[in-house]
């Protein structure tokens, strides 16, 4: 009997032990299930106001869209009408047949291409020099490229313009194209994605044989696949928008791009008519936006891996 009375007492305090934990344990379950409804709730009001932004930015673009299937008269009528009463296309087909804008067109996308290939290339080859092979003065390069990136657009404007002048390529395609072949922002955010690249996978290929140019082009190139997207698709989104260069150095229609010619329309002799400039700019924003959205993950993923956060 004494013996049972020892079992009991030396097991008390085993039980009292296991309450402690299993009090702890509750309290610390409780705490985590705070967190997790301070968590969700934080995260319900962040998408809340992701939509809400999302919305009011679309808005205008909506309201741009719908308008482009409008009469003039419509557009003006108050209260304004979201959908169209009296949808017509005769907008577009005025766009496309009296005011020349498949020339347009053509001229904008002749431009974005050629400086987007330029840069993909140019920039590839300038980032895997600064990334992957030594040279005398590559801190100095960096260092310009660097700094080029701090200058604003508009103190570089007029000399481009007075040296391109001096080329004779005002009025022509190659002086849209050429002064925008290759840009810091490209040659460094290729550098960035190329060092992380293993030394060891381009030095085996030195051993075998291959030279530098071979390395880069069967290789480099190869794996830089997001930074690539990532570069291509805004470069061809600052160039399709690009607005006071085309306007300096194109002098004559023939070699407007769509932003010029839509600018110029809603001054000029269309100026009155509403409802062709929203086709005119639904014609303008359309391709960018659906090249984004196409090409979006390939940017984020650019972006992300590019230690530019």
């Amino acid at each position: 009997m004494t013996s049972g009375v020892q079992r009991a007492s030396a097991s008390v305090p085993a039980i009292v032990e296991v309450g402690d934990r299993s009090a702890s344990g509750g309290s610390r379950h409780a705490g985590l299930r705070g967190r997790g409804t301070q968590a969700s709730g934080a995260s319900i009001l962040v998408h809340v106001a992701l939509y809400a932004g999302f919305v009011v930015m679309a808005i205008p673009f909506v309201w741009m869209l719908l308008s482009s299937f409008k009469s003039t008269p419509e557009l003006r009528r108050w209260p304004p009408t979201w959908i169209p009463q009296e949808r017509t296309t005769e907008n577009y087909r005025e766009l496309f047949s009296r005011l020349d804008f498949p020339r347009f067109f053509l001229n904008s996308t002749i431009a974005a291409l050629a400086v987007t290939a330029g840069n993909v290339l140019l920039c590839s080859l300038v980032g895997y020099a600064l990334a992957k092979l030594p040279f005398p003065g590559k801190r100095l390069l960096l260092a310009v490229i660097l700094g080029s990136m701090m200058i604003p657009a508009f103190v570089t404007f007029m000399p481009l313009f007075v040296f391109v002048a001096n080329m004779n390529l005002t009025d022509t395609r190659a002086g849209l194209i050429l002064p925008f072949l290759a840009g810091g922002f490209g040659a460094f955010l290729m550098r960035q994605y190329i060092l992380g690249l293993p030394d060891e996978l381009l030095d085996a290929a030195r051993v075998d044989g291959a030279g530098e140019f071979r390395i880069f082009f069967r290789i480099v190139l190869p794996l830089c696949g997001p930074a690539l997207a990532t570069l291509g698709v805004l470069t061809f989104l600052t160039n399709w928008n690009s607005f006071l260069w085309p306007l300096v150095v194109a002098s004559s229609e023939d070699m407007y791009t769509l932003p010029v010619a839509l600018a110029l329309f809603s001054t000029g002799q269309q100026r009155s008519n509403i409802a062709l400039q929203m086709a005119g700019a639904v014609v303008v924003v359309l391709p960018v936006v659906v090249l984004f959205f196409a090409m979006q993950r390939y940017v984020i993923r650019g972006i992300a891996t590019t230690g530019i956060k």
